[in-house]
């Protein structure tokens, strides 16, 4: 498994150890589990935005 080195600033990290207290993990699991969901959220977003697109252009080609 590969490893990356992120920085944060004093508040960043206060933050994420408060959010890795309440849940009962660790601050790596909240860094990590923090990343992959946004990669996730960012596939959606493009993949609507195709769809969107797409959508857009048959309902013209459906209208004339």
């Amino acid at each position: 498994m590969t490893a990356l080195n992120v920085q944060f600033t004093e508040d960043e990290m206060d933050q994420i150890r408060e959010a890795a207290g309440k849940e009962g993990v660790s601050v790596k699991k909240i860094a990590h589990d923090a990343v992959v969901a946004d990669l996730r959220r960012r596939r959606v977003v493009a993949a609507a935005v195709r769809t969107a697109r797409i959508s857009a252009e048959l309902n013209k080609r459906l209208a004339q």
